[in-house]
């Protein structure tokens, strides 16, 4: 707690004062350019990797940065009911489903024992299956690679949210796809005609 009342303090001292008109502006509502589904992982904060100021981003976390496929109905749909007032309230022009480099999420994915003993992850760790089945083949990094697929794997299912694919075939919104690497601080983006990931230079 010490810690995090520390921290408020210096943004009081200095962040504050730096951008208290921008929050002042903000006060009267948000309107973000950028969706980023990220993984809650503390090592890959997007505002950090994005040099974002407040209100730029509309950031959406999750275990393994996993978008599930469209469904209505019963139970409870955190990531979806965010995705759709993102997209739908403030009228984001670009999504960024972005992974990371030693993601725990995709080593559940890889090792489903990992997650065996802790309540929900097993299920929702589930909607990598066909991420990590695409990355059957022996040899190479396939952690590396399942982390890739992960964020092609929920771009395909943004596509299956109706309302997504209206906007992205009438060219108001955008799909993208990027991997922060941790140790190295290299950032790739995902190559929509080649449909690989390149360095960010």
């Amino acid at each position: 707690m010490k810690r995090l009342i520390e921290g408020y303090r210096q943004f009081r001292r200095t962040g504050w004062p730096r951008e208290r008109a921008l929050y002042a502006e903000l006060a009267k509502g948000q309107a973000p350019e950028y969706l980023i589904i990220s993984c809650c992982d503390s090592r890959a904060d997007p505002a950090l990797i994005f040099s974002a100021r407040p209100g730029e981003l509309f950031v959406l976390r999750n275990v393994a940065n996993i978008v599930p496929p469209f469904e209505q109905g019963g139970g409870y749909h955190g990531t979806s009911s965010a995705i759709a007032f993102a997209i739908l309230q403030l009228k984001v022009s670009t999504v960024v489903v972005m992974g990371h480099a030693k993601c725990g999420g995709i080593a559940a994915a890889l090792d489903r024992e990992v997650v065996a003993p802790m309540p929900f992850l097993s299920e929702w760790i589930s909607l990598l299956e066909p991420a990590v089945a695409r990355c059957a083949q022996d040899g190479g990094d396939r952690h590396t690679e399942v982390e890739r697929e992960g964020v092609r794997l929920s771009l395909e299912r943004l596509m299956s949210f109706p309302f997504i694919a209206e906007r992205v075939s009438q060219g108001v919104l955008r799909l993208e796809g990027a991997r922060f690497g941790i140790a190295d601080g290299q950032l790739e983006w995902l190559d929509k005609e080649t449909g690989l990931f390149k360095p960010v230079h």
